[in-house]
């Protein structure tokens, strides 16, 4: 079997998730090539568990102080090139296609009738049982409409719907339950703006923030402001040594978050119903804290929130991709398996 994976490289989530799935189908026969869009070919990184992976610009939000802008991101769709990149993929000797959310491969195997299994956390706002803030039947229809596919898996922390799977969460060799340091709080707001960021730390000189954000560089602030910039291992190494994270609402961070019972306190992207939805559902599970905008007296009383209790997401995704490559035929089965063992917190179904 030939595969190619479609990943949507807007947000590190989808990113992380795909790189979970290409270690497990390393240690298969099956063949995966993969394959981006969504932002400039210079700004990702470490991507080497995708070997000679490649990348369109495809679409993308444009993004300022924290909202998007959909006037300017109507404005930077190029739907010219974007059909040019379709009609020139070329799928021929593919068996089947696997879909992150990323609409060119997704529009060219539907084109070429390649068989195509989208896997992502959008496709499980598709069941109307999934919790949401403004998921109308028209966003769904787009949501549709985005990245088609023949067979849809929802990556949801809830299993709503019976082709919901739970996310697939990286081990870090560093966490031990229960071993972290109280005052250390990892934040990652990258749709913020920076200096707004470090404004807001400064109010709280007794903890040690490490903030990420792909416009930093590696640098301290008063002693208590580390600033880095986008590295995989430093941050999870942060991730789990740290008592609590603030972060956007996006649904990796979140699941990581979540997985090594770190305490959250989320501040959704303005205009995105994702993320709103995200954090409607964790604030609602009594799993994380949300605020509207970047504010000190939210932060200051969300520091003495106890962490929470660590919840078991699975980190070997070998039984889903063992489950595409004998036929993907049974979807209520393979969620079934992979639910069975997880111990939430609460579900409200």
């Amino acid at each position: 079997m030939k595969i190619l994976y479609g990943i949507q490289g807007t947000g590190n989530g989808h990113i992380t998730r795909a790189r979970a799935m290409a270690k497990s189908f390393a240690k298969s026969s099956i063949k995966v090539d993969y394959f981006f869009s969504g932002r400039p070919a210079n700004k990702y990184f470490d991507m080497s568990d995708f070997n000679d992976y490649q990348t369109r610009e495809g679409f993308t939000f444009a993004i300022e102080n924290g909202c998007v802008n959909k006037l300017k991101t109507l404005k930077n769709i190029r739907v010219g090139q974007f059909i040019h990149d379709v009609k020139k993929f070329d799928l021929s000797g593919y068996d089947l296609v696997i879909n992150d959310f990323e609409p060119i491969s997704a529009w060219a195997a539907k084109l070429a009738k390649v068989p195509c299994i989208g896997i992502s956390h959008q496709a499980s706002f598709l069941s109307n049982k999934v919790p949401s803030q403004g998921a109308t039947l028209l966003i769904r229809l787009g949501l549709k409409l985005f990245a088609p596919a023949d067979c849809y898996l929802g990556v949801h922390w809830f299993p709503y719907h019976q082709n919901i799977i739970p996310p697939f969460i990286e081990p870090v060799k560093s966490w031990q339950k229960d071993n972290f340091i109280e005052n250390k709080i990892l934040v990652y707001l990258p749709f913020e703006d920076p200096k707004k960021i470090i404004a807001l730390l400064q109010h709280f000189p007794e903890y040690e923030f490490y903030c990420y954000h792909p416009q930093l560089s590696n640098k301290s602030i008063n002693h208590h402001i580390h600033l880095r910039s986008p590295c995989r291992v430093g941050f999870l190494n942060d991730l789990v040594s740290a008592s609590g994270t603030i972060g956007n609402a996006g649904f990796e961070l979140s699941s990581e978050a979540l997985r090594y019972g770190k305490k959250l306190l989320l501040k959704p992207l303005d205009g995105q119903f994702e993320q709103a939805s995200n954090a409607f559902t964790l604030v609602n599970a009594g799993l994380a804290t949300s605020m509207s905008c970047l504010n000190a007296d939210v932060v200051d009383d969300w520091l003495s929130v106890n962490n929470k209790q660590a919840i078991n997401f699975p980190s070997d995704p070998s039984p889903l991709t063992d489950w595409i490559a004998a036929g993907a035929s049974d979807v209520k089965a393979l969620s079934d398996n992979l639910w069975q063992n997880i111990q939430l917190p609460m579900f409200a179904s």
